[in-house]
C-alpha cells in the first residue's frame, strides 16, 4: 500500500504542475478525488487487506487524500489571482470620479404601499402577518360565517383547485381565523389586544377593466379587544389615510353587506385621479371603494375561539380589508389597474422607494 500512495503522490505532483486553468484543475480533482478516482480505488484495495493492516494503511489513505485536498486549495486561490491580475492587466484605463452607469431597480408600486402601511400600522402597535394564497373552503367561507348554501358565494367567482377543498384566496380575510387562533390566548391570558394586519395577493375571475382585474392585494386588518366600538374603526382609518396621502382625503363612509360583519360598511375615497368629476377609474361616479369594513360578526368570534356561546358579547373588535392595488393607484396617479401586472418596465421604473 505504502508503494501504491508513493507512485500516486508522484503522479499527482507531475501533473498538478501542469494545471493552470480551472477546468483542468477540476478534471485532476475528479481523477483523484471522485467516486471512480484513485482515492476510492485504494479504499476498495484496503477492504482485500487483512485485518491487521487495515488499521495503518486506512491512516496512509486518509493522510494521502487530506495532503491532495489541501494541495488542490492552494492551486485554485493561485489560480484565480492569476486571473483577476490578468484582468486588472488587460483592463482599459478609466476615471475614478465618474458615476456609475448601472441602471437602478425600483420597487413595484404596490410594494411600496403595502411597505408604508406596515409601518403605519406597526406605530399603532399592529403586529404583520403573513398567509398564504392556497387555502381550504372553511378558513374562506365557512369560518367567516358564510356556509355552502350562502348566496355570498355568488358575489365572488372563485377558482377551486383539483384537490378538495382547496381554493385560491379570494379575500385577505381569510386569514382572521387563524390569527384569532394565534393571539387569543393573550388576549384572554394577558389582555393583550388582538391587533394584526396581514396583506396578501387575491384571485377572482373578474372581467377585467381599467378597475378591476383577476389578481389583486388586499391588507386585511382586525383588532379586538373589550368595548370596541365603530368609532374605534372610524379613527384607525382616518390616521391610516391621512398618513398615506399626506393630505386630507375625501372619504364616505356608507352601508355595506359583508357575512362576516355586522353592521358592515363600504369606506370610499373621493377619486384623487380626477378630483371627484369622473373617470374611467372610477367609473365615472368620482368615488372609488377602497376599504370594506365593520364590526366582526359574533359568529365569526366564536369560530376564532374568542367568545363562548354563553357570552358571545365578551369581546368585540372591527375588521377592514384594505384594497393595496387601488390605494396605489389614487396615490400614484395610476389610471389603469392593469398597468401593476403587465410589467411594464417604462412604467414600473419611475417608481422608487424612499
Amino acid at each position: 500500500m505504502k508503494d501504491r500512495i508513493k507512485e500516486l503522490k508522484e503522479k499527482f505532483s507531475a501533473q498538478l504542475g501542469t494545471v493552470y486553468d480551472q477546468k483542468s484543475l477540476e478534471e485532476l480533482r475528479l481523477a483523484f478525488l471522485s467516486k471512480k478516482g484513485h482515492v476510492s480505488a485504494l479504499m476498495s484495495e484496503l477492504a482485500k487487506l487483512p485485518g491487521d493492516q487495515k488499521k495503518e494503511a486506512g491512516a496512509l489513505i486518509n493522510s494521502f487524500k487530506q495532503e491532495i485536498s489541501a494541495h488542490f486549495d492552494e492551486k485554485m486561490e493561485q489560480i484565480r489571482k492569476a486571473e483577476e491580475e490578468r484582468l486588472i492587466n488587460s483592463a482599459e484605463s478609466y476615471d475614478e470620479s465618474l458615476p456609475e452607469e448601472r441602471a437602478r431597480g425600483s420597487y413595484h408600486p404596490i410594494t411600496l404601499v403595502q411597505r408604508e402601511l406596515e409601518d403605519i400600522f406597526g406605530s399603532m402597535g399592529f403586529d404583520v402577518e403573513d398567509y398564504s394564497e392556497i387555502v381550504d373552503d372553511y378558513h374562506c367561507f365557512e369560518a367567516l360565517n358564510i356556509p355552502p348554501y350562502h348566496p355570498a358565494r355568488d358575489m365572488q367567482d372563485t377558482y377551486y383547485l383539483s384537490t378538495p377543498n382547496q381554493l385560491l384566496k379570494s379575500h385577505t380575510s381569510a386569514a382572521q381565523n387563524s390569527i384569532m387562533h394565534k393571539y387569543g390566548p393573550l388576549l384572554k391570558e394577558k389582555g393583550r389586544p388582538i391587533r394584526a394586519v396581514f396583506p396578501g395577493r387575491c384571485f377572482r375571475n373578474e372581467d377585467i377593466d381599467a378597475c378591476h382585474e383577476n389578481t389583486f392585494f388586499q391588507m386585511e386588518g382586525i383588532m379586538i379587544d373589550k368595548n370596541i366600538s365603530i368609532s374605534n374603526l372610524i379613527y384607525f382609518m382616518k390616521t391610516m389615510l391621512s398618513e398615506v396621502f399626506e393630505r386630507d382625503v375625501t372619504v364616505r363612509l356608507r352601508p355595506g353587506f359583508f357575512p362576516f360583519v355586522e353592521p358592515g360598511f363600504e369606506l370610499d375615497i373621493q377619486c384623487l385621479i380626477c378630483g371627484g368629476k369622473g373617470c374611467s377609474s372610477c367609473k365615472d361616479s368620482g368615488w372609488l371603494e377602497l376599504c370594506p369594513c365593520g364590526m366582526i360578526h359574533p359568529n365569526v368570534l366564536k369560530y376564532g375561539g374568542i367568545n363562548s356561546e354563553e357570552d358571545p358579547y365578551e369581546y368585540t373588535g372591527f375588521a377592514f380589508g384594505l384594497g393595496l392595488t387601488r390605494l396605489a393607484m389614487m396615490k400614484y396617479g395610476v389610471k389603469d389597474i392593469r398597468t401593476f401586472n403587465e410589467g411594464d418596465l417604462n412604467a414600473l421604473s419611475q417608481f422608487v422607494s424612499k
